[in-house]
């Protein structure tokens, strides 16, 4: 125990001194260490005040959440066997420790005791929402229940905890399991070069011979988009839906099932009609019936135009090739065939452009045109794998804002996707304003020995998106570490990584990285043109998509007999109805591989994307009034958005920034759904 690194005072996490075994003793301690914290609380012989009780508790357990944010992350992007097994066993832990302190009936009665005289408190804006919040966790956590039913609480917990870990396991081990190695060059017609030569490079560091393809993105996503086998394209399309859903030992449809009858009796229990009610109380949303208009009101505006580009897009590949159906695997072969004949613009004519790390500098930029910040690379920082960049951020005062770890490239043990995460949040601890750790993983193709990591324009604004939650983390500017940076309503967390996204198609923005990695050349403001230009392509096929996933979270989470429902397949067809534009696949099944709401947080949340996209559209629309690098608009939104976290109600620190509530129609302008004049 002493030479636990994990237990040892630490700044940054000591990547390097951490080994597997150190863990589970680090976890335990640490739990230990919150139940006493707890326990203090609790025996404290004063009467419950604001700070001896709801400070005192929002301090508890920071050794845990240190601990904890480390390892799920490595869980997520550096992950193996051992780490797997262990995240197995310490989940119950975690989840019996949070229903110790949840259920904790002398916790809550001091925790209450305060609530109940908030009004006679002068408390400021941030201090109430701490005390709001904190009575909630409880009270909508089981806190009210009596013993038999805060007993039944904690077994439905403890499963949840190991069904998500075991879904999330079945999809990465499904991913790592397909390969498709191709030794004749004519499959390999259609692809770009660089693709090639990742593919090549790929198979040779498996000791095999020819061009090696996975259900990794950088590898999956040109293969649809150039390959022009389309036999080839079908194996791999269907070989990516089927995840999950196969006849072995990671088929996720039962775990599907419990999950959602298990969330549904948990909901139940606490006095909700159903887990969607019990999400949403808290949300900006605030009802499954309000989400549902909000899906359905878009979807009566995006389905006409997603059903004109759909036939649009079967004549062409009819003309084209003489398609007589067109398939899930042949969307965006002729999508980008259409889109480049239409707009004369070829993502591979833009790759050049956008070498990674002038894409890094390029949204480093822009954080210090729009708020004064500075990156610094530095190696004076732990790393837990050598791809992982770490940067000292200060403001234009030199002052410490934050440290920031980037990890862009694809790696057996690291999960799909990009996400950002935190290892330590900000918060203001004895007069001292504790900065931030933050971090962004992504998935991006690799340098090969002829070329270095060149992004396509979707893996740029990827990064800009996660370079956006990340600026929340950093510029976070709260008292209490539980309010910090993106601890705020689901639906709100999308607002700043979203509404990043928008610099990326501006000239002023592009002419600041967009180079060509060979000549320095910026790039021409013709592809500029027709990035802005194009950026609506398909527009209603997009939304209509995004709003399935929606309807599909939703359907899963508001069912009234979750219990009821025999078959995942059948179900998720029904969710579907409205927005299928292809045929169904019976091989394949989306459900079984929604990490999204099975894993990550976003049951009954997925409708966010989408929500937040009407606060991204009309937020920026204010910045193009005012001019994209406008100080005074990007102050703004630093002060009433990015630094105040959770601290008062979304929509009250959106007004004070934008100076009204967000209206819709900038969405469907942009989108290209409504007519701009």
């Amino acid at each position: 125990m002493i030479n636990n690194p994990l237990l040892k005072e630490f700044d940054t996490p000591p990547f390097q001194s951490i080994k597997e075994e150190h863990y589970k003793t680090a976890i335990k301690e640490a739990i230990q260490l919150a139940k006493e914290e707890i326990e203090a609380i609790v025996n404290n012989s004063a009467a419950p005040t604001f700070e001896n009780t709801t400070v005192a508790l929002d301090y508890t357990g920071e050794k845990l959440s240190r601990i904890t944010a480390i390892f799920f992350n490595l869980n997520s992007a550096e992950t193996n066997e051992e780490i797997q097994t262990i995240a197995k066993e310490i989940s119950p832990w975690l989840s019996e420790f949070k229903n110790d302190m949840i259920l904790n009936a002398d916790l809550f009665k001091r925790v209450k005791t305060v609530y109940d005289q908030k009004d006679a408190l002068t408390l400021t804006p941030e201090q109430d929402m701490l005390l709001e919040k904190q009575y909630k966790g409880f009270a909508r956590n089981g806190a009210n229940l009596d013993d038999d039913k805060k007993a039944t609480l904690r077994k439905l917990d403890a499963e949840l905890a190991k069904l998500s870990l075991q879904f999330g396991e079945h999809v990465l081990a499904d991913t790592n399991a397909y390969e498709l190695l191709i030794t004749n060059e004519d499959d390999l017609k259609g692809l770009p070069d660089s693709t090639k030569e990742a593919a090549k490079l790929l198979a040779q560091q498996k000791d095999k011979e020819g061009w090696l393809f996975t259900l990794d993105y950088p590898s999956y996503i040109p293969f649809m988009t150039y390959a022009d086998n389309r036999e080839l394209r079908k194996e791999l399309a269907i070989a990516m839906g089927k995840k999950g859903f196969q006849k072995n030992d990671n088929n996720n449809e039962q775990i599907v099932l419990d999950i959602v009858t298990l969330r549904h009796q948990r909901a139940q229990l606490l006095g909700y009609e159903s887990h969607a009610q019990f999400v949403l109380e808290e949300r900006m949303a605030e009802t499954p019936k309000q989400v549902l208009t909000f899906l359905n009101n878009l979807l009566t505006k995006a389905k006409p135009a997603a059903e004109r580009e759909f036939k649009n897009l079967e004549n062409y590949a009819k003309k084209l090739d003489n398609i007589e159906q067109l398939q899930k695997w042949d969307g965006a072969y002729y999508s980008e065939k259409l889109k480049k004949e239409l707009f004369d613009l070829d993502q591979e004519l833009l790759k050049p452009y956008f070498k990674l790390e002038n894409v890094i500098y390029g949204v480093f930029e822009v954080a210090n045109r729009l708020f004064d910040l500075q990156f610094q690379e530095i190696d004076t920082i732990d790393k837990y794998h050598e791809d992982v960049k770490t940067y000292e951020v200060t403001n234009s005062n030199g002052d410490f804002i934050s440290y920031f770890y980037a990890d862009f490239h694809p790696r057996p043990g690291k999960r799909n996707g990009a996400w950002m995460t935190s290892y330590k949040s900000q918060q203001v601890k004895d007069g001292v304003n504790e900065r931030p750790q933050v971090s962004i993983v992504c998935n991006f193709t690799k340098p090969t020995e002829t070329k270095p990591s060149l992004l396509t324009f979707n893996e740029v604004t990827t990064l800009f998106h996660e370079f956006g939650h990340a600026l929340h983390g950093m510029l976070a500017n709260t008292t209490y570490s539980s309010l910090s940076g993106t601890s705020v309503s689901w639906d709100f967390v999308e607002l700043p990584s979203q509404v990043l996204e928008n610099w990326c198609y501006e000239k002023e923005a592009l002419e600041l990285f967009a180079k060509h990695y060979e000549t320095g050349e910026i790039i021409p403001m013709e592809y500029v043109q027709k990035i802005k230009e194009s950026a609506t392509f398909h527009e209603g096929m997009q939304t209509l998509r995004q709003l399935s996933f929606g309807l599909l979270d939703m359907s899963w989470h508001s069912e009234a007999n979750p219990e009821k429902i025999t078959s995942v397949k059948e179900f998720e067809l029904k969710a579907f109805e409205n927005t299928r534009l292809y045929p169904d696949v019976a091989e394949n099944c989306m459900s079984t591989a929604f990490s999204h709401i099975f894993q990550g947080g976003y049951s009954a949340g997925y409708y966010s994307y989408k929500w937040a996209e009407v606060l991204d559209a009309d937020a920026f629309e204010y910045f193009q009034q005012e001019g994209i690098f406008n100080k005074e608009t990007a102050t703004k939104f630093k002060d009433h958005v990015l630094s105040k976290g959770g601290t008062e109600k979304p929509m009250e620190l959106y007004k004070r920034f934008r100076g009204q509530e967000p209206k819709p129609e900038a969405l469907l302008k942009r989108a290209g759904l409504i007519n701009n004049n």
